[in-house]
């Protein structure tokens, strides 16, 4: 089964009139019809409806103290290590706090009124964090589940992870009740997103390289095996689950064949069934990347690192 979309099939939320620069990674639910997303200036935004459009609902310390988090000279790349990169982004429903796995900052949480968010992870077992990445809260515990997508090389670089076949990432858990960080997985190729089963009895992680989805399980006679749940066809960033037990993987590119034609289709996410299995594709215009699709109240939300805008497809 095949899903495609083009501009005529969704509503486009802009970005532009609030960006510094464009990148909505990943999008939350507050559960009251909130529409949140972390942007390539450090800040997390909130949708108020077409008529309020995009505010600015939660910052860290150095956006604003630091003039140059807000410039629109000095180019992303060269900022976002000094102004915080917000990827994985989740509320946890109970409290209203969302957590924000920002690539150069660390593990962060803001309360539910928003405003400046606080550090609550830098490190785990002496290990500095390098890039975290992807996130998920168990809405049952408060624990937070999230990776740290190398050791090595940061966000920046993230192409020498590839390069290089960097094995350093690690799959961690912030204790919601002890707050401190457990590191559950490590020598794992680009980990990226993540996501806590429906049942709770797993963590369904994506690698990005080597395009593929293990699942790691929390409880029950395998709890602490890590094992191949899908190959999937691209490389993905960010895993959610959709409406029936599975689960919404999104591509940021095809898995490249030396030699191939180049496909009929371009493929920018994949629906995953419980067992892992592909049960439907989502495709676009040649050029549009996604990291993450994201299924609300049986609409598909899309979010880009690269573009100025969210979509939505109904």
């Amino acid at each position: 089964m095949a899903r495609g979309f083009t501009a005529a099939f969704l509503v486009l939320l802009g970005l532009a009139s609030l960006l510094v620069s464009p990148g909505a990674e990943s999008l939350a639910f507050d559960g009251k019809d909130g529409v949140y997303t972390g942007v390539s200036d450090g800040r997390v935004l909130r949708w108020g409806g077409s008529a309020a459009g995009w505010s600015t609902f939660a910052y860290n310390a150095n956006y604003r103290r630091i003039p140059l988090c807000s410039s629109s000279v000095v180019p992303p790349e060269e900022r976002e290590s000094i102004c915080g990169r917000p990827l994985g982004i989740r509320f946890f429903r109970k409290t209203g706090e969302l957590y924000i796995a920002d690539a150069y900052l660390g593990l962060m949480k803001v309360g539910s009124e928003g405003g400046e968010a606080q550090v609550i992870a830098t490190e785990a077992d002496g290990v500095p964090f390098h890039f975290l990445n992807g996130l998920d809260v168990d809405q049952s515990s408060g624990d937070v589940y999230f990776t740290d997508s190398s050791s090595t090389y940061t966000r920046r670089f993230n192409g020498e992870i590839t390069m290089n076949a960097d094995v350093t990432g690690r799959l961690l858990k912030y204790d919601a009740q002890t707050r401190g960080v457990t590191v559950l997985k490590t020598g794992l190729p680009y980990p990226n997103g993540v996501v806590v089963s429906r049942d709770r009895t797993h963590i369904v992680v994506a690698h990005t390289v080597p395009c593929q989805a293990f699942r790691y399980w929390l409880r029950g006679p395998n709890a602490g095996d890590y094992e191949l749940f899908a190959d999937l066809p691209g490389y993905p960033d960010n895993v959610r689950r959709d409406g029936k037990g599975g689960y919404w993987v999104a591509l940021n590119q095809e898995k490249m064949r030396l030699g191939a034609e180049p496909p009929a289709k371009h493929l920018v996410g994949v629906r995953l069934n419980p067992d892992g299995v592909e049960v439907e594709e989502l495709t676009a215009a040649k050029g549009v990347t996604l990291s993450e699709v994201a299924e609300q109240k049986g609409k598909l939300w899309l979010g880009s690192v690269e573009l100025d805008y969210i979509g939505v497809f109904a």
